[in-house]
């Protein structure tokens, strides 16, 4: 009966479907592999030794086997441990789609390891792939730990601070694992978690598993390997082609297991509808060139195909090592897309209508402008102008049309204000009728002071002449009267005066 410590785990869609492992039957610590080893030094030659023979193992199920080597490249998906029980299963394949993310997922045990130390988590949109180390029943046992862990401590959001808190958890889990016995001493795996929100793309990163961007056909690393090659490439010592076979390109300078002060690397970046997200073990990376997986990834349509096309390029290198990869791809579905695509239709309508109704009040507004008459006053004299009275921004909104020689003063002073605001016309013949109606206004109210003038001053002649007349007929009686006085009186006094 196998022992379930050593075989991989498994629960079908459950919180943490899509994380994966290899099933794997008991068999002996690779030779080189030593318990107290730490995980950058036991994976190479745990992953180099070849498996002992049926003989010196514990009992096996011999079908299972058989099952294995008929499909090399299968893997186990799981979920958290049940009972500290590990099931088995088949599971090669992850895929899927929601309204903003479609993704592809697979693991392979590649052509030369005898098992899959690989696990990965698909719980969108949380991804992550682990790559274990410490050989059989350790580094699956050290990567299941770590996925299940990331998935149970992983925030709903994309803090990058929060995620990296999950990876160092998951470090403190498997640590705690192999104190517990749940393994082996020194196992250990890499961590590249990703979390998608909107527009934003979190990651956290241990080892030298990978996170690649595909964006406008160009591909971007966006991780930097934990491992003695990088530092060797950062110093400028060998270049990333000699780091990918340098005899020393599987020594891992920070993993989860070995440190219990490990920390990860964590940042956010800005992604884009069309962007691609990798996710990868070091058995795709270190088998192409980034150039091959920028190449392939431009040229798969989709996530999974994408996915396929990556593993078996990998494995027709040589696949020298389990090879894992997760492609992410920034996408909306048919109906997010559709209901975009009517807000956007309806917005470039309106904005459409809304121009063309300032464009036509625009041109109504100058046809007005243009068209418009009024009275207006120019120079102490009624004038015509075109357009409408007032500037509009420092633009006079009229002009003089005609200047003419009617004088306000002479108008009433109720004209003379409405001139002074302008008087609207319906046209210039109609401006000149109403200056004609000005100037016969004036005529006759001229016209009328000159007839009172000229009434008044005959009335003064005739009072003048009436004055004269009764002056003759005051004095003519008196001449009578003196003319009726005696001779003889006028003798007598003569007379007597000449006595």
């Amino acid at each position: 009966m196998t022992d379930p410590l050593d075989t991989a785990r498994h629960l079908e869609d459950a919180p943490l479907a899509g994380a994966h492992a290899m099933p794997q039957e008991e068999q002996t610590p690779e030779p080189g592999a030593s318990p107290a080893q730490a995980p950058v030094a036991a994976e190479a030659p745990a992953h180099a030794a070849e498996p002992t023979p049926p003989s010196d193992t514990a009992e096996i199920d011999v079908s299972a086997v058989e099952a294995g080597l008929n499909d090399p490249g299968s893997t186990q998906s799981f979920e958290p441990l049940a009972d500290e029980q590990l099931i088995d299963t088949d599971s090669t394949y992850d895929a899927g789609t929601t309204t903003q993310l479609m993704w592809g997922a697979r693991s392979d045990v590649g052509c030369v390891r005898p098992h899959n130390e690989d696990s990965y988590l698909v719980q969108s949109p949380l991804f992550a792939v682990c790559d274990g180390m410490g050989g059989h029943a350790a580094g699956e046992v050290a990567s299941s730990i770590a996925v299940e862990t990331i998935a149970r401590c992983a925030p709903h959001a994309a803090d990058p601070a929060a995620l990296a808190a999950a990876v160092e958890a998951a470090n403190a889990a498997v640590i705690e694992a192999a104190v517990n016995g749940l393994g082996k001493p020194g196992m250990g795996c890499t961590a590249t978690t990703a979390y998608i929100e909107g527009s934003t793309l979190a990651v956290a990163h241990v080892g030298d598993s990978r996170a690649y961007l595909l964006h406008d056909g160009s591909l971007i690393r966006i991780t930097r390997d934990h491992s003695y090659v990088e530092e060797l490439v950062d110093a400028g010592e060998i270049t990333a082609d000699e780091a990918r076979v340098h005899p020393n390109r599987s020594v891992i300078t920070r993993a989860l297991g070995s440190d219990p002060d490990m920390y990860a690397d964590h940042f956010q970046i800005g992604i884009e509808t069309g962007d691609r997200l990798i996710l990868c073990s070091d058995g795709l990376s270190s088998m192409i060139s980034d150039g091959d997986i920028e190449r392939i990834a431009t040229q798969s349509p989709t996530a999974q195909v994408c996915t396929d096309n990556l593993v078996d390029a990998a494995l027709a290198a040589g696949g020298s090592d389990n090879v894992t990869v997760i492609v992410v791809d920034l996408a909306d579905d048919g109906n997010r897309r559709h209901v975009q695509n009517m807000l956007r239709r309806r917005t470039i309508i309106g904005i459409a209508a809304f121009l063309a109704v300032v464009i036509i009040a625009a041109v109504i507004t100058l046809f007005s402008i243009t068209n418009s008459v009024y009275l207006g006053i120019k120079d102490d004299v009624v004038a015509v102008y075109r357009g409408v009275p007032g500037t509009h921004f420092g633009i006079e909104l009229s002009r003089l049309e005609d200047e003419t020689t009617v004088k306000v003063a002479d108008l009433p002073d109720d004209t003379q204000h409405r001139l002074a605001e302008g008087i609207p016309q319906n046209s210039l013949d109609a401006a000149q009728e109403t200056v004609s109606k000005y100037r016969k206004q004036i005529y006759e109210k001229q016209s009328k002071a000159a007839q009172t003038a000229a009434e008044a001053k005959s009335g003064q002649t005739d009072a003048a002449a009436g004055d004269a007349a009764t002056s003759d007929t005051a004095s003519q009686p008196a001449a009578d009267a003196a003319a009726q006085v005696p001779t003889t009186d006028t003798a007598t006094t003569e007379g007597g005066t000449a006595q």
